[in-house]
């Protein structure tokens, strides 16, 4: 989660230009109520003042962060180790733990902020990923000179993040091996990788070792170091949500501005912001809140190539600008027009332009539907699966093999975070089905929550299925759009895990991402269906047991099932052409 972190905050120009000059205290002390000592650095104009204090917690070190354009548009910054991390006193303790004291330090650094020579009592918090999973944790307790925040990209639950009752080794296990263990084994005096570098280099030479050891709960010490043991229970009832922050919501009285992408692992549910714009303690809170949502994933936000797709230059967002003219409004009361700004900002891809919206989900939507149908050979883009608009009246089915020795490979980044890509590279794969349209006669726009009414049987007693959306244009691309899945375990919810009967056809109901997706004349709409999609998400094992306690792994025969009796269909949510807004960039 680091590396967003620093795409976003590290952006600077440097200090001897302009008006102002930047003027850095380091490692100073910040008092808990506890007794522990946490340290900061504290940024600051040269003069002039009193300034609005902005303050990050964080993690993945304060050490070499720069802050010049905040400094240069008149802002004190705080950038301080979280408790146990680099420089600050204390034991780290991971977001995994249901309790922890990040509640606490955060409104104690708030309050010791507001109290700094030139500053003006207003405080404002920013920061993405888990640096905005610590301003969640604070911002209910209601320090009293928090005055706004910007807490970026991290979902209300945990298992948002992970995914229903699955874990995402790819990038879990490379933040825990590469960022977080080398400063506590540091800290302790313990042998092994020591800093972050060395992490990343063990990670780059044994990535492989590490995503296919069996069984995850078992993983060394070295893996988790003090964590361990919480990491372990995790491991072992990973359906339970240690987080729950949409469960505060109810008591902060601050607005917050977020910034997530289409394909971040945080937006499943942008449970968070309809959270606080209904249930939040104070009309501010509720009224105030605003979202963007461009084309990215949890890295490379703001920009507009991810990967190897480019979504065009209205995509570019200065979002640093943002959070300044975000802060200014707040913090220094400019009449800068935030708040006449639309309460969501959504990138439209295919158009590729913004478009503001008084609210999630859009409530224009119309249900589309299209069913599934074949004459038995949906495997590959080359086979005779379509999506049609008529509920078929012949019975059919599709089957593959799912072989967790051979998962459908992720494509992904090399931070191994999620990211849109072209699904071409799959496309020879027969543990695969695809299911398209005809080529399009018009423009179909995509906005919201696609469903997948899924009918399957396994002859596995807990497996897992994935469903990814895509948009085939006329010269082959296919961009994936959204993806969704669901462990069979859980089919009926995290909280009532129950086997599957072989051979049974049983009926599944997949949510999918949210997403925002103009399909063009000419495109198709295509619907992918498999049973994995490693290291992005962990391999079922088809078996019956606790996969984290377990190392067996067994293939299994998949059937998808189509036509009456067990009508597998998509659900999309279609935005009329006559409902359309205005198209407009982020300002």
């Amino acid at each position: 989660m680091n590396h967003l972190i620093i795409s976003l905050t590290c952006l600077v120009c440097p200090a001897q230009t302009g008006d102002l000059q930047v003027r850095t205290e380091t490692n100073v002390a910040v008092p808990m109520r506890d007794g522990v000592v946490l340290r900061a650095d504290v940024h600051r104009p040269d003069r002039g003042g009193p300034y609005p204090v902005l303050v990050m917690r964080t993690p993945y070190s304060k050490k070499g962060r720069r802050f010049g354009r905040f400094v240069k548009a008149g802002y004190i910054v705080v950038c301080q180790d979280a408790r146990g991390r680099y420089e600050s006193g204390g034991q780290w303790e991971s977001f995994v733990r249901p309790e922890t004291r990040d509640a606490q330090d955060g409104y104690d650094t708030v309050e010791w902020a507001a109290k700094l020579p030139g500053c003006n009592g207003k405080v404002g918090t920013f920061g993405a990923s888990y640096n905005a999973f610590l301003q969640w944790r604070t911002a209910p307790l209601r320090p009293p000179s928090l005055v706004a925040m910007a807490a970026f990209s991290i979902p209300a639950r945990y298992t948002d993040l992970e995914g229903p009752g699955t874990i995402r080794p790819g990038r879990r296990l490379n933040w825990w091996i590469s960022g977080m263990t080398p400063d506590t084994r540091a800290k302790n005096g313990r042998p092994g990788t020591t800093t972050r570098a060395e992490g990343r280099q063990h990670w780059k030479s044994n990535a492989d070792r590490w995503l296919r050891f069996l069984p995850y709960s078992k993983l060394p010490q070295e893996v988790f170091e003090e964590e361990a043991p919480f990491v372990q229970q995790w491991l072992t009832h990973p359906h339970t949500d240690p987080w729950k922050l949409h469960k505060d919501v109810n008591k902060i009285t601050v607005p917050n501005l977020n910034v997530v992408g289409w394909w971040d692992h945080c937006n499943g549910h942008l449970l968070l912001d309809q959270t606080i714009r209904t249930q939040a303690a104070d009309e501010r809170a509720r009224t105030g809140s605003r979202t963007i949502i461009g084309p990215w994933g949890h890295v490379g936000m703001g920009k507009r190539r991810i990967g190897k797709l480019d979504f065009g230059p209205e995509a570019a967002v200065d979002l640093l600008a943002e959070q300044i003219r975000w802060f200014d409004y707040w913090l220094k009361g400019k009449d800068n027009g935030v708040d006449r700004t639309a309460s969501y900002r959504i990138f439209v891809m295919g158009d590729n332009r913004w478009r503001d919206e008084p609210k999630w989900p859009l409530g224009r939507a119309v249900e589309q539907i299209y069913y599934l149908t074949s004459e038995g050979g949906a495997q590959t883009p080359s086979g005779n699966g379509r999506l049609v608009g008529e509920a078929p009246q012949a019975s059919g089915r599709d089957s593959y093999v799912y072989d967790p020795e051979d998962p459908v490979p992720s494509l992904h980044g090399p931070a191994l975070f999620q990211i849109p890509t072209d699904q071409r590279p799959l496309q020879d794969r027969r543990d695969i089905l695809v299911y398209q349209t005809e080529p399009l006669a018009e423009r179909i726009e995509v906005t919201g929550h696609p469903q997948v009414e899924l009918y399957a049987s396994s002859s596995a007693a807990d497996t897992d299925f994935f469903v990814r959306l895509i948009d085939v244009a006329p010269d082959g691309l296919a961009r994936d759009v959204s993806l969704g899945m669901v462990r069979a375990r859980y089919r009926n919810g995290l909280d009532r895990p129950q086997e599957i009967e072989r051979d049974s056809v049983v009926r599944y109901s997949i949510r999918m991402n949210a997403t925002s997706n103009a399909f063009l004349p000419g495109h198709r709409i295509r619907l992918d269906v498999t049973s994995s999609d490693f290291p992005n998400y962990d391999r079922n094992h088809n078996t019956a047991a606790n996969q984290n306690d377990d190392a067996v792994l067994l293939k299994a025969t998949q059937t998808i099932h189509h036509g009456p009796g067990s009508m597998t269909l998509i659900k999309l949510p279609v935005i009329p052409p006559a409902g359309e807004a205005s198209l407009k960039r982020p300002r």
